[in-house]
């Protein structure tokens, strides 16, 4: 297996990638999947939605390229940019890691679901461009994966994420609805594959409902999973990525990765 840490930036801090590969084989060219932690957009990315999530995408065909977003000082649209560095990176560098890259998706978790949503849906802004010069749409991935994914600034928000995003203690109306999901969905966003489970205590699951809603609003494709008990957090739901609680482990949400290859094979 490769495994390489890349920087996406020359001064070689803040964003990088982990590249999870498997070796060349015959003439079977895999998929690939940018995997983003979810934190709250605080000063860590969760490690259990990281690797674990990686491996989990492997015996499926999948090469997978863990992101490593800034925290501290980047705001929005920074996160975006670098999502858009990491797609790019993926792409050139297809030939290299025998991807297709026609078949690149992304997975987020919680906030890490809220900047996957945002590189699905904002993926055309003018500040990437300049940013990060590519052809148009380079950086759009095949399919967005969001697991009790932060979407909405409305009354239901999480307020930390959007605090950390903004990099703002009071958000106005305005600032909040340019990054909720819900509000920037159009024709040309990336179908979605969305788990949540009914009682999450921290991102309500109306996070998930609202997007499902925008989605079909606009048309596009989309798969929703909601499962009525388990923490958030959960991750892969199972013993590799479980905390203190049997609600950690549960057979049904354990699935979620084979059901999210079988979307994609439809996309």
């Amino acid at each position: 297996m490769i495994y390489e840490k890349i920087w996406l930036e020359e001064e070689h801090t803040g964003a990088f990638l982990e590249v999870f590969a498997a070796e060349k084989v015959g003439d079977f060219v895999r998929n690939a999947i940018l995997v983003i932690p979810g934190g709250g957009y605080t000063n860590v990315c969760a490690d259990r939605e990281g690797e674990p999530i990686a491996m989990a995408f492997m015996p499926y065909g999948y090469n997978a390229f863990v992101l490593h977003y800034s925290v501290e000082k980047a705001k929005f649209p920074d996160h975006l940019i670098q999502a858009s560095k990491a797609m790019k990176y993926i792409k050139d560098h297809a030939e290299r890691y025998n991807i297709n890259p026609d078949r690149v998706f992304t997975v987020g978790f919680s906030a890490g679901g809220h900047l996957a949503a945002t590189l699905g849906t904002m993926w055309n802004r003018e500040e990437v461009y300049q940013a990060a010069p590519m052809p148009y749409g380079y950086n759009k991935p095949a399919g967005m994966m969001l697991i009790y994914p932060v979407i909405s600034g409305k009354e239901f928000r999480h307020a930390g994420s959007f605090q950390n995003l903004l990099k703002t203690e009071n958000p106005t109306r305005e600032q909040l609805d340019a990054v909720s999901i819900e509000n920037v969905i159009c024709e040309e966003s990336s179908p979605a594959y969305i788990m949540h489970t009914s009682n999450d205590q921290c991102v309500h699951v109306k996070n998930s409902l609202v997007l499902a809603d925008a989605l079909a609003s606009k048309g596009i494709t989309f798969e929703l999973h909601i499962y009525p008990d388990a923490p958030h957090g959960v991750a892969l739901g199972n013993e590799i990525t479980k905390c203190d609680t049997e609600k950690w482990c549960n057979p049904a949400i354990a699935k979620w990765v084979e059901q999210a290859v079988a979307w994609a094979k439809n996309v």
